[in-house]
């Protein structure tokens, strides 16, 4: 058994089943397939890698081989090998990945010019309908050139799908390694949010006691960027409204940050020019239910007591619900004590008063910077028992916003 195996599947099994067609080109870019590679093995993929020739004089097939634990294809052979993974045959390629992609490749893609292993698969899977990736790599100056940018026009045309290089350096570099795989996890998923616009606010709001300090919460938003990574994989268009603690926020994700609850209101109001109205939103930040009246300057240290007067803040969620009636919406109830039946009163309380369609509750004392422990209550006041880390508790919430009676649920008795 190949040690690829070793690794298959130990972030996700998303992939299992996928067989993947890594097609690799003549840029430096090319150092990073093989991370690429084993990321995808990592979530369960069948990677192929086929090399060009000037792709074979940066990095070595050898290395393909270990990092995908199949045979490279550095030439078409008798085996009609672009024809046995990307022709109408049983068991074909899922995904052509053109990672990393030449201007020169892009050229003859368009035009279908097969003179490299690469462009002859990359015209056999167009041909048969095999989804396309595309991951530009080469200097700015090339990328900038009307023709190249006619040609990625033309590719866009055909039904291929670009994942945007990074600029800078003057260069037009590779996207990030996470990136890709987060593209790839998402045109082979399930795409059952394809379609919506899905808002996740979450992290902390800060409210100012004078120029120099601010009063916050223990909101890290952990949950919320997991919820924003498995509703991108869904095919969901993600607006991330994130609190300035937040930290590790991912590149593919669109995010807008806040400060204060008044920030946060006006973000709301306005996500983000061209983004629509949202179809789902998540409100699992931390939002001040006070806040202080602020001082001017920097209040003098020293003092033997400082008494600081809190007025309290407008419901956010409330008013939400009131501006996007159709908005399916899922809201957060934490609580200080421990009794479960009547954190369960509360959250439900709460849901019927801002009208939404479900909500999580959680005591204080089952929530690590990772883990949680936590009810998911329905409009109907079945709930569900979750207890895990909070990167499992979204794809949790999700599956049961889809179908909040798949697999049945145990009822708490809160009255």
């Amino acid at each position: 058994m190949h040690p690829v195996n070793d690794i298959r599947g130990v972030r996700s099994s998303l992939l299992s089943g996928k067989r993947i067609v890594l097609a690799i080109t003549g840029s430096i870019g090319a150092v990073e397939c093989v991370k690429l590679s084993r990321e995808l093995v990592r979530h369960g993929a069948d990677v192929h890698a086929v090399m060009s020739p000037k792709a074979c004089d940066i990095i070595h097939p050898y290395a393909m081989g270990f990092a995908t634990g199949n045979p490279v294809i550095t030439e078409l052979t008798g085996g009609v090998e672009h024809v046995s993974l990307c022709g109408n045959v049983q068991g074909r390629a899922d995904l052509v990945l053109l990672a990393p992609c030449t201007a020169n490749t892009l050229g003859k893609m368009v035009h279908a010019v097969d003179d490299t292993p690469v462009t002859t698969f990359l015209t056999t899977a167009i041909g048969t309908g095999i989804p396309v990736l595309l991951v530009p790599a080469m200097h700015s100056t090339m990328y900038e050139h009307p023709t190249v940018r006619e040609n990625l026009s033309k590719a866009v045309a055909m039904g291929v799908e670009v994942v945007d290089p990074s600029i800078e350096e003057n260069k037009a570099k590779m996207a990030p390694v996470p990136m890709i795989v987060e593209r790839v996890l998402r045109k082979l998923g399930r795409g059952r949010l394809r379609g919506d616009r899905v808002l996740i606010v979450t992290g902390a709001t800060r409210e100012p006691i004078d120029d120099m300090r601010f009063i916050t919460n223990r909101a890290s938003g952990a949950t919320g960027i997991h919820l924003a990574i498995e509703c991108y994989r869904e095919g969901a268009d993600v607006l991330m409204l994130a609190g300035e603690n937040v930290e590790k926020v991912p590149q593919h994700i669109r995010t807008l940050r806040f400060s204060t609850t008044t920030d946060l209101q006006r973000k709301l109001s306005s996500p983000g020019e061209r983004w629509g109205v949202p179809t789902v939103a998540f409100f699992c930040a931390g939002i001040s239910d006070y806040a202080p009246q602020v001082e001017e300057g920097k209040i003098p240290s020293g003092k033997e007591e400082l008494l600081i007067r809190m007025l309290p803040t407008p419901k956010l969620i409330d008013a939400y619900r009131r501006e996007n009636p159709d908005c399916l919406m899922v809201g957060w109830k934490a609580e200080s004590l421990d009794d479960e039946p009547e954190i369960a009163r509360r959250a439900f309380r709460k849901l019927k008063n801002a009208s939404l369609d479900m909500i999580v509750a959680n005591a204080l004392s089952g929530v690590t910077q990772d883990a949680t422990t936590c009810l998911v209550i329905m409009r109907d006041s079945t709930a569900f028992r979750f207890s895990g880390p909070k990167m499992e508790l979204a794809g949790f919430i999700i599956e049961k916003l889809l179908d909040s009676k798949k697999n049945g649920g145990k009822k708490v008795p809160w009255s």
